[in-house]
This record gives C-alpha cells, structure tokens and sequence, in this order.
C-alpha cells in the first residue's frame, strides 16, 4: 500500500474523491527495476498496471525475426504503462523495458477489476483514463510507423 497523497499528485486521478484515492492506493506498492528490466514481453498476461515515478520506460514492438526491437513510445515520470492488464484478455500488446533506473508505481490489476465492480464510477473514470493512454500509444505508433516507412 502507497499512501493516497502520492496519487494526488498525478493527472490521472483528478476528479476522484478522498474514498477512491484511498481504494486505489490500497491496491498499488512502489517497486524499483534496475537498467534493461523487462516489466513485461508482448503476449504476457499482466498483473500490473504502472506509474513512473523516476526514470524512463521504453514501450517495445520486438522483431524476433530481425533480431531487434523498435521502441515506439517512451515513458518518464508521471506516465502510465501497462494498460493492458485492465483490458480484457489482460495481455500485453508490446513490451516494456527500463531504460534508466526506474522507481515505479505496481497497480495490482486483479484488485483493481474487483474494486471496479464494486464503484462502476472509480471503473467509469479510471477507463477514461485508460483511453487517453491508449489514443496517446496509438498515436506514437503512427509516428513511429511514418518515421520507419520514411527511411
């Protein structure tokens, strides 16, 4: 458990009452991953849902074929990565490497589906969230994929 004065520092939970930062801190724990950890492969099934406090995460397509991977977004402090684990099939769609020391927020993403479940509105809201996230890496993805078909 974090304390719910760390959420209140983050875009993300704006608009959430007292009540839900503190469900929301109750499900999260601080973790740290020293340079080159992987948080997670393309295809795992994820259990978290992060916030970077410190550092830099690369979002990575791997090309198992070429032997390399592209990174198509990069994520520092205050950004969300893993979204994935709260969208079923809970599976990742890319990977996610640390590229400097990180000292991350870890959502655990079961607790937070149950506690969906019981306040529709927490769900409600932390979705919309969720979405922006998504349109954000989808838009990265484009740019990436211009930036690729340009060279």
């Amino acid at each position: 458990m974090i304390s719910p004065e760390v959420l209140r520092r983050y875009p993300y939970f704006a608009g959430l009452s007292n009540e839900q930062l503190i469900t929301l801190a109750n499900t999260a724990d601080e973790a740290t991953a020293p340079v080159g950890h992987f948080f997670f492969h393309e295809g795992d099934t994820l259990r978290h849902i992060y916030i970077v406090l410190e550092g830099e995460v690369a979002i990575t397509i791997e090309l198992p074929a070429q032997n390399r991977e592209i990174v198509v977004s990069t994520i520092g402090p205050g950004e969300v990565f893993g979204w994935s684990g709260l969208v079923p099939p809970f599976e990742a769609t890319s990977a996610a490497k640390a590229l400097s020391a990180c000292r991350v927020l870890a959502f655990d993403c079961q607790a937070l589906r149950a506690e969906f479940e019981k306040d529709c509105r927490l769900g409600y809201l932390m979705m919309q969230m969720l979405a922006q996230v998504i349109r954000d890496r989808l838009r990265d993805l484009h740019i990436e994929t211009l930036s690729c078909l340009a060279s």
